[in-house]
């Protein structure tokens, strides 16, 4: 979650009043947490089958045997790959599906 933007006084003419509106550094870091992607995350773990794992890829996302194959790859050798991106809303469901296949998956904004 993050924090809500920071807000600095705006006189308005006449009344001797003032008004709230963000700081532009606090829009601006807004701004720019809100372009970053969020990413699904899929861990190595002891328990499935390296064919299984490709397999739940091409289900799930529609990767090609080769593309799937690849990701399981760097699951099984790096311990963990990037295997969706985008909102909040598709990245929660994606790592629900990977947990439903018995999958290990987080997920995270995109570095």
């Amino acid at each position: 979650m993050t924090a809500p933007p920071r807000c600095e006084p705006r006189r308005v003419a006449g009344d001797g009043q003032h008004e709230a509106t963000p700081s532009s550094t606090a829009v601006a870091e807004r701004d720019q947490a809100v372009d970053r992607p969020w990413v699904t995350i899929v861990w190595d773990d002891p328990v499935n089958l390296m064919r299984y794992v490709t397999y739940v890829f091409q289900k799930l996302f529609g990767y090609s045997e080769t593309r799937a194959s690849e990701l399981m790859m760097q699951v099984h050798t790096e311990g963990r790959a990037v295997v969706s991106t985008g909102d909040r809303d598709k990245v929660e469901l994606d790592v629900q599906k990977l947990h439903a296949a018995g999958l290990w998956a987080t997920m995270q904004r995109d570095s």
